[in-house]
């Protein structure tokens, strides 16, 4: 073997890959609610350092995915029923602002851009990628505060739809097409019409079927042998 393909070999993976890594085990629910993440055993997941682990926590721990105990280490966080609630109330009311404004002026491209998006989310859940599939179905909520044209509105929802993917991820049902798909075509029906009133309160209805299908619960996170969740 020479040098080059050792030192390929052996070069750690990026702080985002890490991040997406890890981010993509919580959502496909290997990693649980409260689970530890030790960082020796991180830093021999990945091969990396304990400093870019650190920096990776941090990234985490900002985007709601962790938390971080003084003298206690990383876990993956935990939201409760409360804090569920409080997201979808935010969401509901920002949404029905993000429709109302986008109905009337959304184009032909903003259209396809969701169209597309549909059939990307039917595909990723038809081959099993239940965190393509959360991705995917927040990705269409962001395209439509987009197309609304309220750039603080779109930067308020971005972190909502953070925030609610995770707790989708933990607790929401296996399945998401019965949910997110056929009801997000319904919207592109009413969008194409134009119907702001309708276009709203399917969003609201929407939003309230997907917070029902939360399942809720405190579980007790098994030990998680984590250089063997994370081996290639």
């Amino acid at each position: 073997m020479s040098l080059a393909t050792e030192e390929i070999r052996t070069t750690p993976p990026s702080d985002g890959a890490i991040v997406e890594r890890i981010v993509a085990a919580v959502m496909a629910r290997k990693l649980k609610p409260g689970a530890k993440l030790p960082e020796a055993a991180l830093c021999e997941a990945f091969g990396c350092a304990r400093a870019q682990i650190r920096r990776v926590l941090v990234v985490l721990a900002e985007r709601g995915v962790v938390t971080l105990q003084a003298n206690r280490g990383a876990f993956v966080a935990r939201p409760g029923a409360g804090e569920a609630g409080d997201v979808f109330a935010a969401r509901r009311a920002i949404e029905r602002a993000i429709v109302l404004a986008a109905a009337p002026r959304l184009g032909p491209a903003a259209l396809s851009r969701l169209c597309a998006n549909v059939r990307a989310s039917a595909k990723a859940e038809a081959e099993g990628d239940r965190s393509g599939a959360i991705r995917l179905t927040g990705q269409f909520h962001l395209t439509l505060a987009e197309a609304a044209g309220n750039s603080v509105l779109a930067k308020f929802l971005a972190d909502l739809v953070a925030r609610t993917s995770l707790i989708i991820g933990l607790y929401g049902p296996t399945s998401l097409r019965s949910c997110s798909q056929g009801e997000h075509e319904s919207l592109i029906e009413a969008l194409t019409r134009r119907d702001g009133a309708s276009t709203a309160d399917l969003m609201e209805r929407h939003l309230r079927h997907i917070e029902a299908e939360l399942d809720i619960r405190r579980v007790s996170a098994e030990p998680t042998d984590i250089r063997r969740l994370f081996d290639g």
